[in-house]
């Protein structure tokens, strides 16, 4: 078994986009998991956006509530007229009136016929008056080349049909949506630091394990060679040993290699950069290879585990969401009313004359809006709204049957882990014992070369598939508790 195979293919792409001439300053001490977690949650981009998809779904939620409160507006302007007004086109005569005491009325002063005392009519057929009142052109013109004016004006929604409550009510839902997704993205980026981290630490064991098994060959080769000198041994055994030490110290190079390619990888997720030399905890740790042996329970509380997924809060969220847009089309087919107060003044004025200076004055009342006829648009736009709101409920049912799956499935993988980290182990013990028996069996004269290697290449084995079912174990256990909501996530609004 060629230990370098099981370098993880990220790792190795690692090589393509890194300068491995650059030099980074190491990371003080021992650095643990739940330290690279941190880091990674602290500088990982997607988290970065979660935060700020938080932070805009919170200011959005303020936005609609401040449409329960009155609103304030101000508007004004200035405005140039080539032309002054004139009421008139010209000089204007007004008949007067005299009282008359016997009538105890007023009567238009008419010229009248001296002879019968009858009003005299002019050629267009009107009476002529007596006595006229002039109002000169000038008089009723006014100067309206400069015109300032503003309005500040108060609107405060009475009811709106719903469409407010259900913005509020969206918008809040929305706000909660976004950190349950922060949350499920936490989720991934923590497995995807663990994947990384267990990585470098089992590359570490292999590299051991590596330096280990090229020291047997090596010896072996000594002895073979001075058997060889004895007349005890062939060339071909030797050359035999020396083959496989080649092939071994090449599989050493490849495990240094990936080992560096890793370190890069599992930098390059926590934001460090790619040539930060770090030193895992537990890569050096005998505790990293206590492995829990407790296989996990055969069923689970499935709607415990409903309510502790963030990705299915987040689609439960989502069924909300569309509800309130179901609301907010609603109120669309319904009255709106809303009370409407302002100020208006211009200069100039007409509040008191034809003023050129700033005057206004208070006006208050109230607006009422009706949908009256729509031809159906506002109600298809509702039974959309409506439909889409039975879509997400039913991908909600969609996703949790497939939680059902997974749960199942990580459940299944976690206790299979075990059993063969259980084998694994077993195996090793049989390895090393197969080893210590075909060595003294060498010494003695009793085995061959080849038993040697064939023990060597077992023992090998034995210890790789021991290191792989170790990481395999701690990966299955976290990935299990990510499927079951039980992931330890950082509490971000504690750290606001």
């Amino acid at each position: 078994m060629q230990i370098g195979k099981s370098i993880v293919p990220w790792a190795l792409a690692m090589a393509a986009l890194c300068d491995c001439g650059v030099y980074a300053a190491p990371v003080a001490g021992s650095v643990s998991l739940d330290s690279c977690r941190t880091m990674a949650l602290k500088s990982n981009k997607k988290m970065l956006i979660g935060n700020e998809r938080v932070n805009m779904a919170h200011y959005q939620n303020r936005e609609a509530f401040a449409a329960y409160l009155p609103s304030i507006d101000f508007a004004g302007g200035y405005m140039y007229n080539q032309k002054e007004l004139s009421i008139f086109s010209s000089d204007q005569l007004l008949p007067t009136k005299t009282f008359n005491l016997e009538k105890q009325t007023y009567e238009f002063n008419l010229v009248k016929n001296p002879v019968t005392g009858e009003p005299i009519k002019g050629p267009d057929g009107q009476y002529i008056p007596e006595t006229v009142a002039l109002i000169p052109k000038e008089a009723m013109t006014y100067n309206i080349h400069n015109v300032f004016f503003g309005a500040v004006t108060l609107t405060q929604p009475v009811f709106m049909g719903g469409k407010i409550v259900a913005m509020n009510k969206l918008t809040k839902f929305a706000e909660n949506l976004a950190k349950e997704m922060r949350s499920n993205e936490a989720e991934n980026i923590i497995y995807a630091v663990d994947a990384a981290y267990w990585q470098v630490v089992s590359l570490k064991a292999k590299k051991r394990l590596a330096d280990s098994y090229v020291a047997l060959l090596d010896t072996l080769r000594a002895n073979v060679n001075a058997m060889v000198e004895q007349g005890v041994a062939t060339r071909s055994d030797l050359l035999t040993v020396e083959v496989k030490l080649n092939q071994a110290q090449v599989d050493q190079t490849k495990v240094d290699n990936g080992l560096v390619l890793s370190r890069m990888a599992l930098a390059q997720v926590c934001g460090l950069p790619v040539h930060t030399q770090m030193t895992l905890q537990d890569e050096d740790s005998e505790d990293a290879w206590e492995c829990g042996t407790t296989p996990p329970a055969n069923s689970y509380d499935m709607e415990e585990v409903y309510a502790r997924r963030p990705d299915l809060k987040a689609l439960e969220l989502g069924v909300k969401i569309y509800g309130q847009q179901a609301n907010v089309a609603k109120a669309s087919m319904m009255p709106n009313l809303a009370v409407i107060g302002s100020y208006s003044f211009s200069n100039p004025n007409m509040f008191d004359g034809f003023r050129r200076r700033f005057d206004g004055a208070f006006s208050v009342g109230a607006m009422l809006t009706v949908p009256i006829w729509h031809w159906g648009g506002n109600y298809n736009k509702y039974r959309a709204a409506k439909a889409q709101t039975r879509i997400a409920a039913l991908e909600l049912e969609d996703a949790r049957e497939m939680v059902d799956l997974q749960v199942s499935q990580s459940a299944f993988k976690a206790q299979e882990a075990i059993k063969t980290f259980s084998t694994t182990e077993s195996n090793l013990a049989k390895a090393d014992e197969n080893l210590r028996q075909a060595n003294l069996g060498f010494r003695e004269g009793v085995m061959t070369v080849d038993n040697v290697m064939e023990a060597q290449t077992a023992w090998l084995k034995a210890n790789s598939e021991n290191i792989d079912a170790m990481i395999d174990v701690h990966l299955c256990d976290v990935y299990l508790s990510k499927v079951l909501g039980t992931l330890a996530v950082p509490d971000f609004e504690s750290e606001k």
